[in-house]
């Protein structure tokens, strides 16, 4: 669905208030940290919770996964920052779709042994985009709005959102824009009519690496390389 600019912006701010404390920035650490830095968000599935990401910024051995301080409690116990030794160990590859998962129990260990915990808005399965979802996207662009992580020239990482539009490349689909550095492996979100004519919100995927445009790996078929059983 294409949306008016003003209705893209209203669900633009309700996208930072409802799910901003699902985007964590992500970057290589250590010696050899000249590799991307990219956005990775929480991801609620019925067999349990994962950090999602695009593979591209899973490569490096050691990596860090920024704290902003809205996603940890009590205030000024979480470091800035976790720095994960045996950073591409940790995730499961999914090179065919571009897709990094990484199950969180891990990071809720960590963040219990330093004495705080985790206070995030993880994006719900109820919003994933279905096949059906992906395939109403045709030739004609519709509103892609990105909720990432961008990359300041301080270094500093805000949440921002871009309205972008996005349509179908092949069997997949693509950002139409180039998006600001940070913003590979954040998500997409589109609003859809389903056909009963309720109108909804759909995380159509994450963002990918491009040039002049952005691939995007679709929900569906991130979803289903994901557990089946508990």
């Amino acid at each position: 669905m294409l949306l008016e600019p003003d209705a893209e912006n209203e669900v633009a701010y309700e996208l930072c208030q409802l799910l901003g404390r699902a985007i964590l920035p992500v970057r290589p650490a250590g010696p050899a940290d000249d590799g991307p830095a990219g956005t990775a968000f929480f991801f609620a599935h019925p067999t349990g919770e994962y950090l999602l990401t695009a593979d591209v910024l899973t490569r490096a051995e050691a990596g860090e996964v920024g704290l902003r301080p809205s996603v940890a409690e009590p205030a000024g116990v979480a470091p800035d920052a976790l720095v994960l030794p045996r950073f591409t160990d940790r995730w499961g590859h999914l090179p065919e779709l571009g897709v990094a998962v990484l199950p969180t129990a891990g990071l809720h260990e960590r963040a219990a042994g330093q004495g705080w915990r985790w206070r995030t808005q993880p994006v719900p399965d109820a919003v994933a985009a279905g096949a059906d979802d992906v395939a109403r996207i045709g030739a004609e662009p519709v509103t892609a709005i990105v909720l990432a992580l961008g990359v300041r020239d301080d270094g500093s990482r805000p949440l921002e959102v871009a309205v972008e539009r996005a349509v179908r490349a092949g069997d997949g689909l693509r950002i139409t824009g180039e998006l600001p550095a940070g913003y590979v492996g954040a998500p997409v979100f589109g609003v859809q009519a389903d056909p009963a004519g309720e109108v909804g919100l759909r995380c159509l995927g994450l963002v990918l690496p491009g040039e002049g445009h952005h691939p995007v790996a679709s929900f569906d078929r991130i979803t289903a390389e994901l557990p089946t059983g508990g």
